[in-house]
């Protein structure tokens, strides 16, 4: 009786210790949850003022008029706001026209570049040849391979073009010159080598690994050949991985400036009317603005550059504003980190 007694009182005298503990716990929890949500809080805003802080600044330019280059007391915000600089970039660069023909090109390697790395995503993934690891690694490559290396070779090839020597056959001997137009892109985009396209490749590789080898299996038993079974099977159930690389492409090629200018920039004469918006703002831009050595304002050039870089991205954004959940959910479902 004494003992349980004295468990009884042991009991009574420790149970407001056990809710001073408890309690002391919830108040550790709730700091460490409060503390955290102010670091990614701090963190978020942090990062989104470095990723918008260029467009934000770019804006602040266009807006501007050229009296409040030389005002110290303007910042960010224009003392005179003004539509100058658009008006005067929009005619110089033909601006409607350059982005027509920049969304026919980006659309056109888009849909040819996609193409041909699902081909060959699905092949590396899916079929088992000699030397299959050396040629990925190839691929691979061709992502580390600065575009510079082989800008004469690539720009000889195309200047001459003659396909393992049947055009020769019937062009006295010599090939023909596809600079000044859109074939290059289009040749490169098929063949895989378009921008980026390793890395597309990559993409469908490692998409197309993750399929069950039961899907094909079940498919050859009713008679699908390779091909069916690309198209009828794997390729509908690779929709994430198309949404992305159809987005990348089509950014990377527009707001490509190396290779649109090695192809288009001072090819020819119908080469104007195929000029690309990075094109236009590397060259034709530049060199309209002020109209001779020693006559130009560099801070004015400066502005109407920023004018035009503006221009140039408002398509993107737009689009992204439409694309954004399915950009996201394809993303996440590559698996694509970094």
């Amino acid at each position: 009786m004494a003992v349980s007694a004295d468990n009884a009182v042991h009991r009574h005298k420790t149970v407001p210790e056990m809710k001073r503990g408890k309690k002391k716990h919830l108040t550790l929890d709730k700091l460490k949850s409060s503390t955290w949500i102010i670091v990614r809080t701090v963190l978020i805003i942090g990062l989104s003022y470095i990723i918008l802080y260029p467009i934000l600044l770019k804006i602040s330019i266009a807006f501007k008029h050229k009296t409040d280059i030389y005002d110290p007391t303007v910042m960010l915000i224009p003392r005179n706001v003004t539509l100058e600089n658009f008006q005067y970039v929009m005619e110089t660069m033909n601006y409607f026209k350059v982005v027509w023909n920049s969304f026919v090109l980006s659309g056109s390697t888009m849909l040819l570049t996609t193409a041909a790395c699902a081909l060959a995503g699905y092949g590396f993934a899916r079929f088992t040849f000699k030397g299959r690891n050396v040629l990925f690694a190839l691929v691979i490559l061709t992502i580390l391979v600065p575009p510079q290396t082989i800008m004469v070779p690539t720009y000889i090839n195309y200047r001459d073009f003659d396909f393992f020597g049947i055009i020769g056959l019937f062009n006295n001997g010599s090939g023909i010159n596809l600079i000044g137009s859109y074939w290059p892109f289009m040749i490169s985009s098929v063949t895989g080598m378009g921008v980026k396209a390793g890395l597309f490749i990559f993409i469908f590789r490692q998409f197309f690994k993750g399929f069950p080898k039961e899907i094909e299996e079940a498919a050859l038993v009713d008679g699908a050949g390779v091909f069916k079974t690309f198209f009828r099977i794997m390729l509908p159930n690779a929709v994430p991985a198309i949404i992305t690389v159809m987005l990348f492409s089509f950014v990377w090629q527009w707001n490509d400036v190396f290779f649109t200018t090695m192809f288009l920039d001072n090819a020819s004469v119908m080469s104007t009317q195929l000029q690309t918006v990075g094109a236009t703002i590397a060259h034709k831009l530049s060199t309209s603005v002020g109209g001779g050595v020693g006559a130009v304002d560099p801070f004015y050039v400066s502005m109407l550059v920023n004018t035009s870089i503006l221009l140039a991205i408002l398509p993107l954004i737009i689009l992204y504003l439409f694309v954004q959940r399915h950009f996201v959910e394809s993303v996440e479902r590559t698996g694509i980190v970094g």
